[in-house]
């Protein structure tokens, strides 16, 4: 693991939240079940906005875990779509956390890469709509 401060993406975070000490694990940390359950948020976020709709997450294709997370540090979600088919999009998370408002600093704690599946209102697969152009 190394502690070296990093910078922030030059992208605005599909999430921001700062932990409590209710999340706090039995070692003191964040648990990472708390850390899974945003990073699919974020990325579920990604994928309903491409989808222009309802997504289902099908398949966490990889995760982890590079740094502890502790309260009170502000953790940004940052997401990008990496591959889209028919009906799937999979997109990657990187999570950094920024630390010690005296002295800030900024790490990378996680990234994952998960899988979503545009449905319809039932749950069915559905295709995803064309790319609207800017």
């Amino acid at each position: 693991m190394s502690n070296d401060p990093v910078l922030l993406p030059n992208r605005q975070p599909a999430l921001r939240v700062v932990p409590m000490p209710a999340d706090l694990n039995q070692n003191g940390d964040i648990f990472g079940g708390w850390v899974m359950a945003r990073v699919d948020m974020a990325g579920g976020i990604v994928a309903m906005r491409r989808a222009k709709g309802r997504v289902a997450t099908v398949s966490v294709n990889a995760f982890q875990f590079k740094q502890p997370i502790s309260v009170g540090d502000v953790v940004s979600f940052y997401t990008r779509i990496v591959r889209e088919g028919t009906t799937s999009i999979t997109v990657d998370v990187e999570v950094y956390a920024e630390r010690n408002p005296s002295a800030p600093v900024t790490v990378k704690v996680t990234e994952a890469t998960l899988t979503y599946v545009a449905i319809d209102i039932d749950g069915n697969k559905r295709p995803l709509p064309p790319v609207q152009e800017a």
